[in-house]
């Protein structure tokens, strides 16, 4: 699990495709933009996944599902999981804060957070990392740290 429940949702965001597994908990960028007009829900160019650099990647949020890739003539998505089949719509937390362990480095309260490779959040801006929010904890022994996000 990357992502515990103790979370506060101030804004979220359901525009947004992913065509790549993924576990919920790190920062997803957009892959290509938008071709529709006003707010084309169902617009399949807005994809997002997470990023293998950080240089020149455009935050959209929080990933708040799990990304899987099943045979669904064998298995049903386990909706209790909040899972989602690669190619459907994903739940992005725009605005709130999250207890997550995809965090990579040692953060501390009050370091600001950037977006870092395959998800991660970082409190070491990389070249070209965008900030995303700011650490509310350091990492507890499992791993994982509480951050605000403002995207």
């Amino acid at each position: 699990m990357a992502l515990k429940p103790d979370r506060i949702e101030f804004l979220s965001d359901i525009s947004f495709f992913m065509t790549s597994t993924a576990e919920r908990g790190g920062v997803a960028t957009v892959v290509t933009t938008s071709s529709g007009v006003g707010v084309s829900m169902d617009d399949a160019n807005a994809v997002v996944s997470y990023a293998s650099s950080p240089s020149g990647a455009k935050p959209v949020g929080i990933l708040l599902n799990d990304v899987v890739s099943l045979d669904l003539t064998r298995q049903h998505i386990n909706w209790h999981r909040d899972e989602v089949q690669v190619g459907g719509k994903v739940a992005l937390l725009r605005n709130g804060q999250v207890t997550t362990n995809l965090v990579g480095g040692t953060p501390s309260a009050g370091a600001d957070a950037y977006v870092a490779a395959s998800g991660y959040i970082s409190s070491v801006q990389a070249t070209g990392a965008v900030k995303i929010g700011q650490f509310l904890s350091a990492k507890d022994s499992d791993g994982y740290a509480k951050v605000s996000v403002n995207l």
